[in-house]
């Protein structure tokens, strides 16, 4: 049990890869914070959670939002006294193209969540990672390198690049105090994203978009996302791991 007596906070962890994500952690011995701005579903995966006997905590947030975003790292500490990963994977697609003038829709939106979110969340907490020595992933895509993984949402792949940079940038700053910085970029990914975002996308054709035919499983990123925080990856940091059956190839 890698995480045993160490605090792990996952955005976006009601459903999906932050779903898998606090499970796995929870397996390895770590006490969760589910932060999600669905805050039945984070229930609903607290009672999970509650399984492998660990505590948890549930934080209803909208992470572009200063003030939810400050009082989800505030209640983390007061609960547990200690944040040692941080795992920024809330985001939300949008739909939108120059040539019909919607790209700006919710252009804003978008990098709200998907980008400001994840640099506020570590600028708030990286005080306490690094008194912990800890590690940041963020959940990034496959959209920053290939434009075959999901063509017609240009905000959603600004957005994820940003995130890329902001990474390594990230991971520079932060390597004198002894924190890692890394990303995980899935590509295609059984989720209800789509439907959680109200997209029209048809997950079976995204297969087989990809050199293995096939989407990942939620469970499949969470295992890069742990092995990315964990001491296994000691060495690693500014990295860009990517899981995309092989559609970046394509």
């Amino acid at each position: 049990m890698q995480f045993e007596n160490k605090v792990v906070l996952v955005t976006g962890s009601g459903s999906g890869i932050g779903e898998a994500t606090v499970l796995h952690f929870a397996k390895e011995g770590a006490d969760v914070v589910i932060v999600d701005y669905n805050e039945g579903n984070a229930r609903k995966v607290a009672e999970k959670v509650k399984e492998f006997g660990k505590r948890v905590l549930v934080i209803k947030t909208d992470v572009s939002k200063d003030v939810e975003a400050r009082t989800a790292i505030e209640k983390t500490i007061n609960e547990f006294g200690r944040l040692d990963v941080l795992v920024n994977n809330a985001g939300i697609a949008r739909e939108g193209l120059l040539i019909d003038g919607t790209i700006m829709n919710h252009f804003d939106e978008v990098l709200s969540v998907n980008l400001r979110g994840a640099v506020l969340m570590t600028s708030l907490a990286t005080p306490y990672l690094i008194k912990s020595k800890g590690a940041v992933v963020n959940t990034s895509s496959i959209v920053t390198k290939s434009l075959n993984s999901l063509r017609g949402f240009p905000c959603y792949g600004i957005a994820k690049a940003g995130l890329d940079h902001f990474t390594r940038e990230a991971a520079y700053e932060l390597a004198p105090s002894g924190v890692r910085v890394n990303a995980v970029s899935p590509g295609p990914v059984n989720t209800n994203m789509a439907i959680n975002c109200n997209l029209d996308v048809d997950a079976s054709k995204i297969a087989e978009t990809t050199a293995l035919k096939k989407c990942a499983l939620p469970e499949e990123v969470a295992n890069v996302i742990v092995f990315l925080a964990s001491d296994k990856a000691s060495s690693v940091t500014g990295s860009s791991y990517a899981l995309d059956n092989g559609i970046s190839l394509m």
